[in-house]
């Protein structure tokens, strides 16, 4: 009895030389990895607050400028609100 459980445990490998062990432990350990490599891009280069003032154009046209205001108005106040937290 005793040598049918020696040949049993002398023939399993060792967790770690199984191959499957590997597929299922590095799917997760390279999502964890890359959470942490995206948490540190967002901390290192954070979003700037855009201005509040119109860009005006090269040409100085006044109603480009109006224009452009009036396209970038809600995107604006929504991107300040964001990244500023004030309500």
């Amino acid at each position: 009895m005793s040598d049918s459980n020696t040949q049993t445990a002398a023939a399993s490998p060792i967790w770690y030389r199984v191959p499957m062990v590997w597929l299922v432990v590095g799917g997760p350990a390279i999502v964890v990895l890359a959470s942490f490599v995206t948490l540190y891009l967002a901390i290192a280069n954070p979003d700037p607050v855009l201005p509040t003032t119109p860009v005006v154009a090269i040409e100085g046209d006044k109603a480009t400028k109006n224009a452009q205001a009036t396209a970038q108005a809600p995107a604006m106040v929504g991107r300040n609100h964001a990244a500023t937290g004030v309500r």
